[in-house]
């Protein structure tokens, strides 16, 4: 299972400007200030998010998937420990 990533992702430029713009809306003064003031919020916003402990969503998904495996395998293995208990148990019987 591969350890999670401490790296910190480069964020969507995209989704920056999404949010830097949804910001600028809800604020007049920062309309008013024009692409100063919305670089000046893109930025703010990268180093918020750079501050944040935040994993990619590939890193996620990997995780996730990892998860799950192990999760099949825990099940596997209590069958299987299960299996040995009852054979252990009853050391007479033939299966």
């Amino acid at each position: 299972m591969q350890a999670l990533s401490r790296r910190r992702p480069t964020l969507n430029r995209n989704l920056l400007d999404e949010l830097t713009e949804r910001i600028s809306r809800l604020m007049p003064q920062a309309q008013a200030m024009g692409e100063e003031a919305k670089e000046g919020m893109r930025t703010a916003l990268q180093q918020t998010f750079a501050r944040m402990d935040l994993v990619t969503r590939e890193e996620f998904d990997a995780q996730q998937r990892a998860l799950e495996r192990a999760e099949q395998k825990l099940i596997e293995l209590e069958a299987q420990l299960a299996a040995l208990e009852q054979r252990a148990a009853n050391p007479d019987r033939e299966d």
